[in-house]
């Protein structure tokens, strides 16, 4: 599978919480492997981004926390709302076979990615297998050079761990992951935190800062206003 050819991709890459980036990956998988269930209802797709197979961290999100994440991502124009004839209830499906520029291959790699973190080639030939039938690890690696080689880049490769020789891909719809050794000997990726975070402890702390300034000028003035009565008495 070889699209080196091909102009494709996207003019930027949205950037992700965790909790999207775990909403978007169900969302894809459900749509490769159970299609019948497919487009999802809050609840259904709140229990997929819970479920404890094929899901690295686990999580325990609750419904309002999935909401929020799809109202970003429908922002994102990642995913969005369908109103069924015949249903109760919204359905919600992503939308990154046009936003992202993904076949089918494509979105069964990017899911395992987003779901499960960081993971060799044939990690991911075995996992993604239920998502798309690939033609053995070389068509895997392929699909995954191809989406590296991109504009910018959906996936990259991330050196080998300490003791180890293998390279893991990551997705790149959120910041890479921290390793961290687990009691079992086994590699842990913990998610970064969310950037926006750390945007908002910024923005709090140039407000403190501001007000400082803000305080410190105020007082100034009141001297001034103060030296500037004392030198009027002088002439009355």
């Amino acid at each position: 599978m070889d699209f080196n050819d091909c102009d494709r991709g996207v003019e930027y890459l949205p950037s992700l919480s965790f909790t999207e980036t775990r909403v978007i990956g169900s969302l894809i998988e459900k749509e490769l492997t159970t299609p019948e269930y497919y487009p999802m209802s809050l609840n259904g797709l709140t229990n997929a981004c819970n479920q404890k197979n094929n899901r690295n961290p686990k999580t325990d999100l609750g419904e309002d926390e999935v909401a929020q994440a799809i109202e970003e991502l429908r922002i994102k124009r990642l995913a969005h709302r369908v109103d069924l004839v015949g249903s109760r209830v919204p359905k919600f499906q992503h939308n990154c076979e046009k936003e992202l520029d993904l076949i089918k291959p494509e979105r069964a790699l990017l899911a395992e990615l987003l779901n499960r973190g960081p993971q060799t080639s044939g990690e991911l030939n075995t996992r993604a297998s239920r998502m798309f039938e690939f033609d053995g690890l070389s068509d895997v690696e392929d699909t995954l050079r191809d989406l590296m080689q991109r504009t910018p880049s959906l996936v990259g490769q991330m050196d080998p761990i300490p003791g180890r020789k293998e390279r893991r891909w990551f997705h790149q719809l959120a910041p890479p992951p921290k390793f961290e050794e687990s009691n079992q000997g086994s590699p842990v990726f913990i998610p970064s935190a969310d950037k926006r975070l750390d945007q908002v402890e910024d923005m709090g702390n140039d407000i403190i800062e501001l007000k400082e300034e803000v305080d410190a000028l105020r007082y100034q003035l009141r001297e001034i206003t103060d030296s500037f009565r004392e030198f009027r008495k002088q002439f009355e």
